[in-house]
C-alpha cells in the first residue's frame, strides 16, 4: 500500500472486516462497489507445517479464495495481481527455476499455493502470477504470533537461545520494500501471466542467519543442521532460487543483492527511513 501510493495510485485497503475472501458474494459485491481498475492478493495461509494436518484452512485462502478473486475480477475486467511461492518447485534441479519450469510441490501448503496459481491464470485473463522467496518487511504479518525469519532470528539472540539452522536449504530472501516497486513495474510494463520476483544472489538459512547476526552485531549459539536432523513435518525444496526470466525481459531485473536489502531493512526497523534501491 505505501509503495503504490507513493506512485499516484489510489489505494483502497481491504482487510477481514470488510470483506471474507472464501465467500464468492462477499468477494463480488465489494468488488463491484469499489469497481478497481487492479486488485492485489496479499491475503495467505502460510504456516507451512501446520498445513500438512490442517489442509483444508491452507486451500481455502490458497486455492477456493483465489478462484472467487480472480472470477470477480474478470466481471469488472480488472488486473488480478495474486503471490505465490519458490515452494511450488520440489529443489531436485539444483539451479535457479525459470517462469517455465515445471512445478512439483512437496508440501501441502505448496500444493495449495499452485492451486492458487491455476485458478488465476485460468479464471482471468489478466492475472500476474507473482512468484517471491523469502520475505521479510516491517509490516510482518497480519496472523496474530506470525512474524518473519530475521525478526524470529533476533528475537531469539535477544531470548539467548540456541539456536540450530537448516543449512541445505538455499533460497533468495527478499525485502518486502524492493518487491512491492517492481509489482508495480511489472502491472506498467508486463503481459499477464507468471513472474518471479526476489532479491538477487542465493543464500542457505544458515548462511542467512549468520548474516543477520553478524549485521546486528550478535553473537548467539548457532548450530547448522540438515533439513532431516531439524525435522519439520513438512518437506521443503532444498534448492528453491528462482530466475527472474521475465522481469529480464522487460529490463527490470535490476534488483539489489540480498545481503545489501538485508542491511536496509535492519536500519529500517531501528530508525524508520527507508528507501527501496535505485529510489
Amino acid at each position: 500500500m505505501r509503495v503504490f501510493k507513493e506512485r499516484s495510485y489510489e489505494v483502497v485497503s481491504l482487510d477481514r472486516t470488510k470483506v471474507d475472501i472464501s465467500d464468492p458474494a462477499s468477494v463480488e459485491k465489494i468488488l463491484a462497489t469499489e469497481d478497481p481498475g487492479n486488485v492485489v492478493n496479499a491475503a495467505a495461509y502460510n504456516q507451512v507445517d501446520v498445513a500438512e494436518n490442517e489442509p483444508l484452512p491452507a486451500f481455502m485462502a490458497n486455492g477456493f479464495a483465489v478462484r472467487n478473486l480472480a472470477m470477480a475480477c474478470r466481471q469488472i475486467d480488472a488486473r488480478f495481481v495474486h503471490f505465490s511461492t519458490d515452494y511450488v518447485f520440489d529443489g531436485a534441479a539444483g539451479r535457479p527455476y525459470t517462469e517455465d519450469d515445471a512445478p512439483h510441490p512437496l508440501s501441502v501448503y505448496a500444493k495449495s499455493k499452485l492451486a492458487g496459481e491455476r485458478a488465476a491464470l485460468e479464471r482471468c485473463r489478466r492475472a500476474y502470477v507473482i512468484r517471491v522467496c523469502g520475505l521479510y518487511g516491517v509490516a510482518r504479518s497480519a496472523t496474530a504470533g506470525r512474524t518473519n525469519f530475521v525478526e524470529t532470528m533476533l528475537s531469539a539472540a535477544d531470548a539467548g537461545q540456541a539456536l540450530r539452522v537448516v543449512r541445505d536449504q538455499v533460497l533468495a530472501p527478499s525485502y518486502t520494500l524492493d518487491v512491492a516497486p517492481k509489482v508495480w513495474r511489472v502491472l506498467a510494463r508486463g503481459a499477464p501471466g507468471i513472474y518471479h520476483l526476489t532479491n538477487a544472489g542465493q543464500t542457505s538459512f544458515y548462511d542467512f542467519a549468520r548474516e543477520i547476526f553478524r549485521l546486528s552485531g550478535l553473537a548467539p549459539s548457532l548450530a547448522p543442521v540438515t533439513a532431516a536432523e531439524y525435522g519439520a513435518r513438512a518437506r521443503r525444496p532444498p534448492y528453491s532460487v528462482l530466475a527472474r526470466t521475465r522481469l529480464a525481459a522487460l529490463g527490470e531485473d535490476d534488483l539489489r543483492p540480498w545481503p545489501s536489502a538485508l542491511a536496509a531493512y535492519l536500519r529500517e526497523r531501528v530508525t524508520g527511513a527507508s528507501a527501496p534501491a535505485g529510489s
